[in-house]
Formats: C-alpha cells, structure tokens, sequence
C-alpha cells in the first residue's frame, strides 16, 4: 500500500500511475473540495492523458482527509521560498511529515518528492521523525526522489523520464525503486540523499541560467537594434552552442524557485545563480515598460485598448503558478490604471480584473495585443492579429511588422 500526501500537478499524476500499474494506493489531502472532487470523478487541472490514466487507475485508489497505514508515504507538498531570506519555507513538508508520522507504522518508507534545498531532509524531516518516537534508519526510512516532469507532458514524462532516489541504504533505495519501476520505464539511479537533494536545484538552476542569458542578451541587442532571435538562431548553428529562447519570464514552481534555495544557502558563493534569478524576474517589468514604450510609437494612450493575450506560464496548460503575466498584472495594479484586457484559453475562471472567455471577445476594441504565453490558439489564428499592433514577446507569430522583446 502506497500513501501519497499531496494531490496537486505532482501527487495526483503519480498517484494515478502507480494505481493503474496495480498498486493500492490511497491519495491524501487537506483540501476537502478537491477530495469531493476526486471522489465523483472530476480532475481538477487539464493535462493531456490524465484521464485516460485515472481511468486505468480508479479502481485502486481511494481518497481521504487523513494518513492511513501503509508500507510507502510518498510527500508531495508545495516547497516555497522565503522571499526576504530566499531559504526554503518547508513548513508544508514538515506538517506532511507530521501527519505521516501519525499514522506510519514502524518500518515504513518516507520518499519526499517535493523539490528542496540540499541539507533539507537532515535539518528539518529527519528531527521531525526522532521527535515522534522514531529512529530514522532504523524504525523509521527516509528517502528522497525528486519529480522531474513538467505540466503538460506530465503523463509521458512520469513514465520516461529518469528518476533519482536518494536513501540512507542501497536496501532501502533499490525497494523504492522496484515501486517506481512498476510504471517507470527510464533509467532509475540510487544515490544518497544530499546528492538527490542538490541534483535536482541543479537542473533547474542550469536551465534558468541559460534562459537568463538568452534574456539579457535580448535586452543588449534591443538597445543595439539587432534582431535577438536571428543572432540566437546562427549561434546555435555552432555544434556546441545551444541558446535558449528569450521570453517573458520565467514561472511555474520550479525554474523560477528552486535555484533561490542555493542563494538563500549560500549567499557568498552563488553569484551567478543569482543574477539569473534577478535577470528572469525582471523580465515582467521589462515587457511593461517595452508596452508603454510601443503605446508612445503608435500614438495610443488608452491602455482599454491594450490587451494581453495568456495568463498560465507556459504554452498549453492551466497552471498560473509564478506566471510572467500575473507578475506584470501585479505591478500593473500598483501603479496604472485601468486594468487591461486579459485573456487565456485555458482559464476558464475569473481570476483577474477585466478576463475575458474567447479569443472574439478578447480581440473586440483591441488596438495593441501584447502575446505573453504561446498557446497553439493564437498561433494557429495569428491571421485574427493582421489590423492590430502585436507585441509578440514569445516569437510565435509570422505576420509582418510585429513588435518583439
């Protein structure tokens, strides 16, 4: 019996994967109208193949309130930061452990898939455990295997991609991967916790450094009047040179967090890491500033007449989590006015001032759109855009005289 205590964009997918492989499984959450949702059926985020595997996956798994007794927890909670610290909030990961501990029997195995800063399971779970009466090693497993996958592709990269499972024990860590292996079909490497523990920061860290370059680098060729994308795309001709695409920001739970954890643990030493950081996070404020500036250009000074098209944080999913948009929103509302037309397909309820539901309704009086997320929608109906001014900061839409970062 597997017990998963966290059925958000991670625990609900696994969930399901380990139920249709066979496995009992009983999900677990303190969000009692998600469980009443769970329980008539209705998945609560959109995500290409979830139903269909919740399907194979419903006749093993049952949902409840509290912990119950099983063999495997598997936590999978929100990891935030501290925004003034930029250190690990793991307070959602210490009461998840709690209520495990109320229910764990002893011998049972602890796996925290939530994403934490290296030292994390040593500083705060394993004191939590030896506080309940457990000896951790011994009375008690602990473990740690990272996710690794993204929204949107969720299904197929649970089953594909690679997988890390950090243990205390190569005993303890090759059970944990007989379990995972039931649905997982990459490669599954056993490793000790910390290195489990800083190997996932690191991939994240390195793709936001990398998105980070690609940003200033747009910034530098705005002010030289050069052309970004086609600089980008004959440096990347070079057999070793892999440039990523300049954007918005960068959102979602991971990129845009994980690699604070290294600034917050190790402020002397991670400089660049945190420059990237600085350089994602300004990038909101700097499609602002590029959209009033546009405004100037084209003689509108109505900002009813600007909209901006996507609120996720990236193309094809429902997930506002970090979202660039809700950034620029954000400081939007603190020093302009009125709100701006806001539109994404994939929200389909009211979350900020001035949303709107269709793509017509969104279009209708518009003079400047500004394209924040890459949905296949506006893409396949870029035609819709040819008598508006576009300020198209993703590089998706092949009309003439469109505005880019």
């Amino acid at each position: 019996m597997i017990n998963i205590v966290g059925l958000g964009y991670i625990g609900l997918p696994l969930a399901f994967s380990f139920a249709a492989n066979g496995i009992k499984v009983t999900g677990t959450d303190c969000n009692i109208n998600l469980l009443k949702k769970l329980r008539s059926g209705e998945i609560p985020f959109e995500e290409k193949g979830l139903y269909e595997l919740w399907e194979q996956a419903k006749n093993n798994i049952v949902f409840t309130e509290k912990c119950i007794e099983a063999d495997i927890y598997i936590i999978a909670v929100p990891t935030p930061y501290d925004k003034n610290t930029k250190r690990i909030d793991a307070s959602y990961v210490v009461t998840a452990v709690h209520d495990v501990l109320e229910a764990a029997p002893k011998g049972s195995i602890i796996v925290l898939e939530s994403t934490v800063s290296p030292g994390t399971i040593d500083k705060y779970i394993r004191p939590a455990v030896e506080k309940a009466g457990f000896i951790a090693g011994d009375t008690i497993h602990i473990a740690h295997s990272p996710e690794r996958i993204i929204p949107g592709n969720l299904v197929n990269e649970l089953v594909t991609n690679s997988r890390t499972i950090g243990a205390d024990s190569l005993e303890i860590a090759e059970k944990i991967k007989a379990v995972y292996g039931s649905f997982c079909t990459g490669e599954i490497i056993c490793t000790d916790i910390r290195t489990a523990e800083m190997t996932k920061i690191v991939e994240n860290t390195f793709r936001d450094i990398n998105i980070a370059f690609a940003n200033e680098l747009a910034k530098i060729c705005r002010e030289g009047s050069l052309d970004v994308h086609e600089i980008i795309r004959i440096a990347n001709k070079h057999p070793r040179v892999n440039i990523l695409n300049p954007g918005p920001g960068v959102g979602g739970h991971c990129i845009s967090v994980d690699p604070w954890f290294l600034v917050g643990d190790y402020p002397i030493l991670a400089n660049l890491v945190k420059t990237a950081r600085q350089i994602n996070d300004s990038m909101p404020h700097y499609v602002l500033e590029r959209t009033v500036q546009i405004m100037k250009e084209t003689g509108i000074t109505d900002l009813s007449k600007v909209g901006f098209y996507g609120l996720t944080y990236k193309e094809n999913v429902d997930d506002v989590r970090e979202s660039p948009t809700m950034q620029l929103l954000d400081a939007m509302r603190i020093h302009m006015a009125p709100s701006p037309k806001v539109y994404d397909p994939y929200i389909k309820k009211a979350i900020v001032p001035n949303q709107v539901f269709s793509l017509d309704e969104f279009l209708n009086g518009l003079d400047i759109v500004v394209i924040m997320v890459a949905h296949d929608e506006i893409i396949e109906k870029a035609n819709l855009l040819e008598s508006k001014v576009v300020f198209d900061t993703r590089n998706i839409v092949k009309i003439t005289d469109v505005y880019k970062l």
